[in-house]
C-alpha cells in the first residue's frame, strides 16, 4: 500500500512506495524536497499531542527578554561599581556587573584580575550567590559571552559558588 502524504511547500497529495519510507525525494509539482513519512504500523499506538500553552510560552519569551536586557545594560557600563557603599551593602545591578566583568576576564584568560573582583564579590554572597544560579538556569549566553561554551561558564559559575560557600 503506498504512503499518500501532502508536499509542505504547494499542499498537493502524493503517493509514494512503502519502501520510500524515511527517505527524501522531490515533489513531482513543484520540485520542493519532501521528508517521506514511514507508513504507520499495525501494532504502533497513536501519539497523543496537546496544544502549546500560549500564555507560558509568552511568559518564557518575555523572562528571556529582560535576562536579555539586563545583561545588554551590564555589559555597557563603563565605570567599576563604587566601592563605598551604604552599611556595607550593595545594589544588584552592581553586583551582577561584578559577576559579569568576573565571568569575561575569567574566559578571557585574566586570571589575576578576575581573582581580584572574585574578592570583591564574595562579602555580599548571599546577594551573589542568587545572580549566580539564575545564570546557571538561563539557556541562552550572556551578549558578550556568547563564544564562551555553556559548560565553560557553568564550571566558573558553580566554582565561584563553592568558594563562596
Amino acid at each position: 500500500m503506498p504512503i499518500t502524504f501532502h508536499c509542505e511547500c504547494c499542499k498537493k497529495k502524493i503517493n509514494a512506495p512503502d519502501t520510500a519510507g524515511g527517505k527524501w525525494g522531490k515533489c513531482p509539482y513543484c520540485n520542493h524536497k519532501c521528508y517521506i513519512p514511514s507508513p504507520p504500523s499495525p501494532d504502533e499506538e497513536e501519539l497523543k499531542l496537546a496544544p502549546i500553552d500560549e500564555t507560558e510560552e509568552e511568559q518564557y519569551k518575555r523572562m528571556m527578554r529582560e535576562t536579555q536586557n539586563v545583561a545588554q545594560f551590564l555589559l555597557h557600563q563603563t565605570k567599576e561599581p563604587d566601592e563605598n557603599t551604604t552599611n556595607g551593602n550593595i545594589d544588584d545591578k552592581e553586583l551582577a556587573a561584578r559577576i559579569v566583568n568576573y565571568l569575561k576576564l575569567m574566559s578571557g584568560g585574566a586570571l589575576d584580575e578576575a581573582d581580584k573582583i572574585a574578592e570583591k564579590i564574595t562579602p555580599y554572597k548571599k546577594s551573589a550567590v542568587p545572580i549566580f544560579e539564575k545564570l546557571l538556569k538561563t539557556k541562552t549566553p550572556l551578549p558578550g559571552l556568547q563564544s564562551v561554551p555553556k559548560k565553560v561558564l557553568d564550571h566558573y559559575i558553580k566554582d565561584m559558588i563553592t568558594k563562596m560557600g
